[in-house]
């Protein structure tokens, strides 16, 4: 072992033993926050962020090709890509299908993408950013995912994709919609970055579209910081994302290798002279939207954590599950297709019309006690501001959609949840109904 190895070893030990050294807060009920969600590492991320910081590679690396590999293993993808995040994703995933290398199945303005209003705006925002019209279709309530029966009705001669999250992790009525894909020739995108680690039939979301994103914002299944992924099986589509998110460029060797196609200075492209640089050639007008080594550092340390996380979050849903079911006159408590296994991202509760009590009642006694609740993300997105002059087309009516708007709200169940923040979230639901509901 030589002087720097050494020195790279000692600095490894001084990283666990500071992580060691920190003092860890007791849970005191009702003064310490109970989050919704959040980071849950140890000393494995901090020594992977530090190895990567010694290498100096700013950009992706070897970090990153691992992550990428581990990744694609895990979900059964063919291929994973590293971007800087999961709406960074989501933008990739849209984009790419207006590749002209898709010939006559390229997106193209004016086409129509059907999605649901209810949910995050990035699954909606790269259709309007492409100059593509969302269809939106309501939801069905208790599964919080788009009603299937009203597929056919979302329909029309413009029709070209269809995109969809995993609403919280509860996995969509994938044996229908792919079918529906199949049958009307439409790309189907998985919006995966609530549900990494769900299954459908024994197998991982994120596998069945043509291609899926993933996030690994703090508050996601794994964290990287900023971050996310997106999984394909194709080969052409791999190549049109990579372009997308580098700058557009036609070259596909990695960072810092040159002339991995064997032609680089031997080719003809558009206007340019022939033996133009291959990796000055640009086939598409793109981004620069790639990850730094560091952050894939510590992916791969959480990526290897990744199945006890979706065992705790599993064990922290069927605990609240099992402890609010007696309150079913006054709550919607969530419900799954008995062909999924949900990877839950959180747990969602709709308050019933006739309830004694209001979502605002409920929601601000819980975080009169420090425990964190979250409404589901933008509600009816065609009631927020963004979205007043856009040119969008609803299928239908949204009626469910503005029942989640005005009567849902989830909480946590995240690693980070033990059973003394369990033991008070439910204590604390429990002497809500005394005082509201007798």
């Amino acid at each position: 072992m030589n002087k720097a190895e050494l020195i790279r070893n000692n600095i490894e030990k001084q990283v666990c033993s500071f992580f060691g050294s920190r003092s860890v807060t007791d849970f005191t009920p009702g003064l310490t926050p109970v989050p919704y969600a959040g980071r849950v590492y140890d000393e494995k991320e901090l020594t992977a962020l530090v190895d990567s910081a010694l290498d100096f590679w700013l950009t992706a690396g070897r970090y990153a090709r691992t992550f990428e590999e581990k990744l694609a293993e895990f979900t059964g993808a063919r291929y994973s890509i590293l971007t800087n995040s999961g709406s960074s994703a989501d933008l990739l995933a849209i984009t790419a299908l207006t590749s002209p290398l898709l010939k006559n199945r390229r997106l193209k303005p004016g086409d129509e993408v059907i999605t649901t209003a209810c949910g995050f705006p990035t699954t909606v925002n790269p259709i309007l950013q492409n100059g593509l019209v969302p269809v939106f279709v309501d939801v069905s309530l208790g599964t919080y995912n788009i009603n299937t029966d009203l597929l056919e009705r979302a329909l029309s001669s413009k029709t070209r994709a269809l995109i969809i999250a995993h609403t919280l992790g509860n996995p969509a009525e994938l044996d229908v919609l792919t079918r529906f894909c199949r049958k009307h020739k439409l790309w189907f995108i998985e919006d995966n970055c609530d549900a990494l680690g769900s299954q459908y039939k024994g197998k991982f979301t994120g596998t069945f579209g043509d291609i899926s994103t993933c996030s690994f914002y703090p508050a996601h299944h794994i964290t990287m910081g900023e971050g996310g992924a997106l999984l394909t099986s194709d080969p052409l589509l791999r190549r049109i994302i990579l372009s997308f998110r580098d700058w557009g460029r036609d070259c596909w060797c990695e960072s810092g290798r040159d002339d991995t196609c064997k032609k680089r200075f031997s080719q003809k492209f558009g206007g340019l002279p022939f033996g133009y640089d291959h990796k000055y050639v640009y086939s598409h007008i793109g981004y620069n939207l790639k990850v730094t080594d560091m952050q894939a550092a510590i992916g791969c340390a959480q990526l290897k954590k990744l199945p006890d996380f979706i065992a705790q979050r599993r064990r922290n849903f069927t605990f609240f599950y099992d402890a609010f079911k007696k309150y079913g006159d006054y709550l919607l408590l969530p419900r799954w297709e008995r062909k999924s296994d949900p990877s839950w991202f959180g747990f969602p509760i709709l308050v019933k019309n006739d309830a004694p009590f209001s979502r605002n009642d409920i929601v601000t006694y819980l975080e009169g006690k420090k425990i964190a609740t979250r409404m589901l993300f933008g509600g009816n997105l065609t009631k927020q501001p963004a979205y007043k002059n856009t040119k969008y087309r609803v299928a239908g009516r949204l009626d469910n959609t503005d029942e989640v708007m005005n009567r849902l709200f989830w909480i946590g169940v995240y690693p980070g949840i033990k059973k003394p923040q369990r033991d008070f979230i439910v204590r604390t639901f429990r002497n809500f109904f005394k005082k509201k509901a007798g």
